[in-house]
């Protein structure tokens, strides 16, 4: 795909989010990878309702700004996950209000935040780590990230929200949506007696349907 393409692809996707209430005002931030190893990421301060998709910032590998605006400062975060994932061609950070919701409980397991609810949220998250709590654009934050995501494709940091990195923008927006619609479930169900998939059942989801992260 070139530039051009992949910044209205960037574009498309941050409007269908944030018009579904998946972001809000301007947080949230997605990136996607060139071919060349450059990659393309959502500006500071923008809103994914409003973005142009010109002023994306262009970065190189090592994060130098090439062309656009100035990138969010949480860019660290999925230069992170790219280089710990050599094949991931995207990735989607949000603050959606149910991923976020867990994240504050006190009582979650920290190396796997969600129970296996549905098939799907196997098939497209996995495990779900929780990193612990840095404040936005803190280098140590990126580091946590890093240190979890060679061999996690989906991380939920602490009182912030989910990071989740897919082989193309679409696998890693459907991941972070299937990540929320989970949280949701879980919440929605608290307190209440449920049947999680058990291991065997888990076991055999990863086996057919590995994680494309």
């Amino acid at each position: 795909m070139t530039e051009d393409a992949l910044r209205e692809r960037i574009v498309a996707v941050a409007r269908s989010l944030f018009e579904r209430g998946l972001t809000h005002g301007s947080t949230g931030n997605i990136s996607a990878r060139l071919a060349d190893g450059r990659w393309l990421v959502t500006p500071t301060g923008s809103s994914f309702g409003t973005l142009e998709a010109g002023r994306i910032s262009l970065l190189d590998d090592a994060g130098v700004l090439l062309a656009g605006d100035p990138p969010s400062k949480e860019a660290m975060l999925h230069r992170a996950m790219y280089r710990e994932r050599p094949r991931a061609g995207a990735v989607v950070h949000l603050h959606s209000t149910h991923s976020v919701a867990v994240s504050v409980l006190a009582d979650v397991d920290p190396a796997d935040v969600l129970p296996p609810l549905t098939a799907y949220y196997v098939m497209r998250v996995g495990t779900l780590p929780l990193v612990p709590y840095f404040p936005p654009g803190d280098a140590a934050l990126a580091e946590a990230v890093a240190g979890c995501a060679g061999r996690h494709h989906a991380v939920l940091l602490a009182n912030h929200g989910p990071v989740v990195a897919g082989r193309t923008l679409e696998a890693a927006s459907d991941a972070v949506e299937e990540l929320e619609a989970t949280a949701r479930l879980f919440l929605t169900l608290s307190g209440r007696a449920c049947r999680c998939l058990g291991r065997d059942e888990v076991e055999t989801l990863r086996r057919r349907f590995p994680v494309d992260g």
